[in-house]
């Protein structure tokens, strides 16, 4: 296994969309954080404080995610979604039977699929990882975190058209 399928692919909207989203996060996200601290700092006793709290516990938040768009930026591979070849690869919507029911998905990251309805799994997730390659018509099995081994078989594997 190569190292790409470690590094994760976005397409350019949804780049141009994340980029978006860090620069307000950074930006007015933490202007406005800050003044709703204050302004609950002001209001007296800070242990009994539940706006204050609350202000704070958002901020940690805000910034957790600020830290993980920086990484996923920095390291994201962008492009097109890949046409698809009938081979599952990230990036694609990929319809399967797992476990002998029908489901449908993206492979790739969940900030990929925007604003569709999709599942998406990751190209790490043990599905994800076990199915990496495969073409229409082959079959694999992989466990699931509970041990239990999950028959899957590639039923067809789409370009994903956001």
């Amino acid at each position: 296994m190569s190292n790409d399928a470690q590094v994760p692919f976005l397409t350019q909207d949804a780049y141009d969309r994340l980029v978006a989203e860090l620069e307000h996060l950074s930006t007015v996200g933490r202007e406005e954080i800050a003044k709703r601290i204050e302004a609950a700092r002001e209001e007296g006793d800070l242990k009994e404080n539940g706006g204050y709290h609350a202000a704070k516990d958002e901020q940690g938040k805000q910034e957790a995610r600020i830290r993980t768009l920086e990484q996923l930026l920095k390291t994201a591979k962008v492009g097109e979604a890949p046409a698809s070849r009938g081979i599952v690869e990230p990036g694609t919507v990929v319809t399967a039977i797992v476990a002998g029911g029908e489901e449908v998905f993206l492979l790739g990251s969940r900030e990929i699929a925007g604003g569709t309805d999709l599942d998406v799994y990751s190209e790490a997730s043990p599905l994800g990882s076990a199915i990496q390659g495969l073409k229409v018509g082959e079959k694999t099995s992989y466990e699931a975190p509970n041990g239990r081994m999950i028959d899957v078989e590639i039923v067809k594997v789409e370009t994903f058209a956001g």
